[in-house]
């Protein structure tokens, strides 16, 4: 971010006023006349009154009086403060009680006389934003316009989810810190920050951003543009006119080219200012009322896997408002409508859709009709693109070498078809660096267009998209020595480069003040609510910031929390803050939007929870689950749900409405796995969702093995935390992603807290490596039980899945199950990262236990594997009795918490597995499953009790199998884990035999 100095101007004379200044640095009390040097004088009493952090208006020391205007005539009095006094964020009540409290120190001379208080040129009681003006009018000038909104740019048409008091036809231009980029006097490629506690700032609002922040915002029904490339996908696809072959590439009926340039590949890697979207040629046809002219795209999908979808076309306002695309994918098909009178000529978002490699027309395509409701109007089409890809913009000769979504807007904007000199080359192609943070705001302007354009043609007429604000995402640098946190700095400008107060429309760039202080504030107290108390709120800054002074629409700059203070990263790598904190985010906007436009708002629901089901009949699942209310938004409760199902080999499809909190889906074919989540659904938008649980239905047999998913751990890794030594332990514990993670550069390699930064290359404490950057890491996908399903129907039995949560509270349900198995994954006690928290993931609590106790006693079979199975229960118990929990009930003792480096458990004999069976488990960096780093040696302690398997490194015991007057199998790592689908059937077709014999 590059700071801009902005001088204010003195206030001058007026008629029968005096005005005198005061300097900012030492008061010169000579030149004041009496009554100036007194009033001066007694409102710094004032402000030193309100200097302390425990006041609840506590306005920081640096605020002093910049002049004194009074006026004997009237008996007015104007207080000019400096900049520092808007540091605080005002309410109605903290109005009211600085100016109790400045009355007080004024005296009673001054009693009857009108005094305001002004800081930023304004009176204080103006920087009240309007959402907090509960006994105060609101201010129109810095309202949204309310102009008639155009048709959404896309809605997906088979979603059927319509937040009408969301974020319905609203657009967000956001980004996510800086990027890889180029950087000119070193001749190479680099981070703009430093990595620093096993990440790096360029990464770690990508963290937020990518997995919770735009999920929230698009389930809320709002459009949202991204400044970096979103997908994490390394494969790209592109299928277009000019350079796709016949396979790829299929038109229908009457299509002829655009006399405006399109998109092209031309010759990648792209050198200065080459801009792709001029390269090639745009399609066009005649919309009607019946499908009579179509354009397929067909990718060569690389590689199986999760693809983003965009659409290229001409935007005109002859255009139609509903170009129908339709994504044929491996969950189905799903229809869209583009609004093509806006957005032309860049990359247009869809979705994420599964796809299968290789070229598969029917679940592997794109297809455009010209069917729409404007007959006569005009449709055109582009290329389309599938994937995130590589970078491809060369800078002195050589591409960046990584993934785009690793680097900085400047590239990206390039790509995306963005003008060079209006959005992102203000220096000849010779400062990246400064060109890159430019970019970001410019790029809004731009999908904005004329009277909005960029800065340096506002009547450009850009994209035409009604943008209606800008987040710009970051992390701060500091260190606080006392253990507590940096916290969290909101920035905005009232100003624009030129120094003008509104936006082109006349909007009062105090817009920008609200939304900074509403982002702020949620932000703080809903950290404060749930992980701790005494989180710092730093300034609610004005400041001359590039990303908080160029957007032409309301914007915010949010500093979330110091990169550099060990305290701020605990939180920040555990995913449950980073969830929360997005989800702050998301309300912030979604408030502050609402209030722009003066409507209602109400908050998407929390994902579901207990989900379970249940089979009456073969062939037939009932879905039960309980909603989730949020402590911290009342708007916040489900109206009513969406149920997805995925059929084995596919993906989910676009789910069914459901009013109550029951399923019931007949008619499943035999041998498949079906695998069901499920979202809450309200006015305001659309949960994420819940756990996914499988059921399938042998036709070998009619015996049904319940699988318990207990695995429910999301966290950061493991601290150590001494005077001399402090830092992350990945090496103890790497912790749970949840679902994926963008986080992690490398092993930390400074942990000495007295090192000091020197450089981005050197930064001293908390310094860490590069080698895992360009990676995504896979972690817990809640998806596990198909995995374990697979392998039971192989072996020819039937099975249903359930929450732990859920089947704890009837523990009879299991009592005629035949065998049950137990998933724990990488499940363990991990305290809370502040006293206000709680531990949670505990493996076996009591509840689990006496589910457990109660159903193998009563001749139950189970199957049990995690990484923690002892040692949660011997290191991490509670009391006595989870030890003799393992001991009694479990028939095993932990031997080591560090049992296996090399990933392998073999046979030793032929009375489970054929002697010698090797089973490959994940120990190291896989990107399909998590590592299992710190696996479980367990020995047996019954004279019923043996060892099933033993460890590759040492042979300590990896499995005990009791069979007396109950049998069970624990197991010391994850099933899931084992890299071989037909290893992981061996072992299961073993397990259940032995279990069921």
């Amino acid at each position: 971010m590059k700071k801009h100095i902005l001088i204010l101007l003195a206030l001058t004379l007026s008629g029968c006023a005096s005005m005198m200044p005061v300097s900012k640095d030492a008061y010169d009390f000579k030149n004041m006349d009496r009554k100036t040097r007194r009033i001066v004088i007694r409102t710094e009493k004032f402000l030193k009154s309100f200097q302390t952090p425990e006041i609840p208006a506590y306005i920081g020391q640096q605020s002093r009086v910049d002049s004194v205007h009074l006026d004997e005539e009237t008996q007015s009095m104007k207080i000019y403060l400096n900049q520092y006094f808007s540091y605080f964020p005002y309410r109605p009540d903290r109005v009211a009680m600085i100016y109790d409290a400045l009355r007080d120190k004024l005296g009673w001379w001054y009693r009857n006389w009108d005094v305001t208080l002004y800081t930023l040129e304004t009176p204080i009681s103006e920087l009240v934003p309007n959402i907090y003006r509960d006994s105060m009018e609101a201010d129109p000038a810095r309202r949204g316009k309310m102009v008639d909104r155009p048709e959404p740019l896309v809605r997906n048409l088979s979603k059927q989810v319509d937040p009408d008091s969301g974020l319905s036809g609203n657009v967000i231009a956001l980004w996510h810190s800086h990027g890889w980029y180029y950087n000119l006097k070193k001749d190479r490629w680099e981070w703009e920050r430093p990595r620093l506690f096993e990440t790096v700032e360029d990464k770690l609002p990508l963290s937020f951003m990518l997995p919770y922040i735009i999920p929230m915002l698009e389930n809320a029904g709002g459009t949202v543009f991204v400044a970096r490339e979103r997908d994490t996908q390394v494969h790209e696809v592109i299928v277009d006119n000019d350079s796709s072959d016949s396979l790829s590439y299929r038109e229908k009926g009457d299509w002829n080219n655009s006399d405006s340039p399109g998109f092209a590949m031309g010759n990648p890697p792209y050198e200065q200012n080459v801009n792709p979207f001029r390269l090639g040629t745009i399609r066009q046809t005649e919309a009607d009322s019946v499908a009579t002219a179509q354009i397929r795209w067909i990718p060569d999908i690389p590689e199986a896997g999760r693809y983003a979808v965009y659409v290229s076309y001409e935007h005109h306002p002859g255009n139609v408002t509903d170009a129908r695309y339709v994504v044929y994918h491996k969950g189905g098909k799903t229809e869209f409508a583009v609004n093509q009178t806006m957005g032309g000529r860049t990359w247009i978002f869809l979705d994420y859709f599964e796809f299968d490699a290789g070229q598969n027309p029917e679940k592997g395509s794109i297809v455009l009709t010209n069917e729409t409701e404007s007959r006569g109007r005009m449709i055109t089409a582009d290329a389309v693109k599938f994937g995130g890809g590589m970078g491809d913009v060369a800078r002195n000769g050589r591409t960046s070498g990584r993934p785009r979504w690793l680097e900085a807007s400047r590239y990206y904007l390039q790509f995306a078809g963005m003008p060079d000199t209006l959005v992102y080359d203000f220096h000849d192609d010779t400062l990246d660096y400064n060109d890159d943070y430019k970019s970001r705001g410019e790029w809004a302007n731009y999908l904005k267009g004329a009277p909005y354009g960029p800065n340096v043609d506002r009547d450009a007429p850009g994209l035409g998209i009604p943008v209606d604000l800008s987040f710009a995402f970051h992390t701060d640098a500091g260190i606080r020595k006392d253990g507590r946190s940096v916290g969290t700095l909101s920035i905005y400008s009232i100003f624009d480069e030129e120094n003008n107060r509104e936006f082109p429309d006349g909007q009062s760039r105090l817009a920008s003040r609200d939304y900074a202080d509403i982002l702020q504030t949620q932000i703080v107290n809903d950290i404060r609510a749930k992980y701790d108390p005494f989180w710092t709120r730093r300034q609610l800054m004005q400041g001359m910031y590039s990303e908080a002074f160029r957007p032409n629409m309301p914007a915010g700059l949010l500093e979330l929390l110091s990169h550099q203070n060990f305290y701020d990263m605990k939180f920040t790598w555990d995913p449950r803050f980073r969830f929360d904190v997005s989800r702050s985010i998301y309300k912030a906007m979604l408030k502050f939007i609402a209030d722009q436009y003066d409507r209602p708002y109400v908050v998407q629901p929390l994902p579901v929870d207990h989900l379970t089901m249940e089979s009456p009949e073969k062939g037939t699942v009932v879905l039960k689950w309980k909603p989730v209310s949020d402590p911290l938004e009342p708007t916040a409760e489900p109206e009513s749900y969406r149920v997805y199902i995925r059929e084995e080999g596919k993906a989910f499809d676009n789910g069914r409405p459901v009013e109550d909190t029951s399923f019931i889906i007949t008619d499943l074919k035999t041998d498949k796995i079906y695998s069901f989540k499920v979202t809450a659904v309200n006015s305001g938008g659309e949960s994420f969702p819940s756990e996914i649980l499988s059921a399938g239905f042998s036709s070998r047999s009619d015996t049904t093995v319940w699988v318990i998913n207990g695995f429910d751990r999301v966290s950061g890794p493991a601290t150590v935390e001494t005077n001399i030594f402090e830092g992350f332990a990945g090496f103890m514990d790497m912790g749970v992603a949840d679902g994926k993670d963008y986080l992690f550069t490398g092993r930390q390699t400074d942990w000495a807290p007295s090192s000091p930064f020197l450089t981005n290359d050197a930064p001293g404490h908390g310094a860490s490596m590069a080698y895992h950057e360009q990676k995504v890491t896979p972690g817990n996908t809640h998806d596990f039980p198909e995995v374990y399903g697979q392998s039971i129907l192989k072996a020819g039995y039937s099975f249903l899945s359930t929450s732990d949560e859920a089947i704890v509270k009837i523990p009879d349900r299991l009592k005629d199950v035949p065998a049950v198995v137990l998933i724990l994954g990488e499940e363990k006690t991990t305290p809370g990262l502040s006293s206000m928290m709680k531990s949670e993931f505990q493996t076996f609590d009591p509840e689990l236990q006496f589910l457990i106790t109660n159903y193998l006693t009563g001749g139950g079979k189970m199957f049990i594997s995690g990484s923690y199975v002892g040692t949660d229960l011997f290191k991490n118990g509670k009391s006595k009795a989870d030890s003799l929990f393992a001991m009694d009930v479990l028939k095993f003792t932990l031997a080591s918490s560090y049992a296996e480096w090399g990933g392998k458990a073999i046979s030793f004999e032929d009375t489970f597995l054929k002697d010698g069976t090797t089973l490959s488990f994940n120990t190291r960096y896989h990107p399909e499953i998590y590592q299992a780093e710190a696996v479980d040696a367990i020995d047996p302690v019954d004279s019923l009790a043996t060892t099933i398997l033993r460890y590759g490194d040492n042979y300590y015991s990896a499995a005990v199998a009791y069979d007396g007057d109950y049998r069970h199998i624990v197991m010391g790592f994850p099933f899931e884990t084992i890299l071989e689908e037909a290893d992981r059937n061996t072992l299961m077709d073993a397990v259940l035999k032995f279990l069921l014999k």
